[in-house]
């Protein structure tokens, strides 16, 4: 079982949607499977990033609600940014 490090600004992002469950138990899904080891189903769209977040993962938990991830051999995953695309990379 690996641990979730945050990085502070993924907690500021996170704020942002204190007020939609549906996507914050959608997530909270997303993170089990990551702290479990288990992989993501291929709805989600898993894949490798580059340019800013080059050797980060990204996944799509609801439409446009992004999970950005850094998972190395390690036993922590590092939680970089959640929120959309405009928010993302915009």
């Amino acid at each position: 079982m690996k641990q979730l490090q945050p990085t502070t600004q993924y907690r500021k992002d996170l704020k942002r949607y204190k007020n939609q469950p549906s996507k914050l138990q959608a997530l909270a899904e997303v993170l089990v499977m990551l702290k479990n080891e288990r992989p993501i189903p291929v709805e989600y769209k898993p894949h490798m990033l580059h340019g800013d977040y080059r050797g980060c993962l990204e996944c799509h938990i609801q439409g446009d609600f992004l999970l950005i991830w850094f998972d190395d051999t390690s036993d922590v995953i590092q939680l970089v940014r959640v929120g959309s695309h405009s928010e993302l990379f915009g």
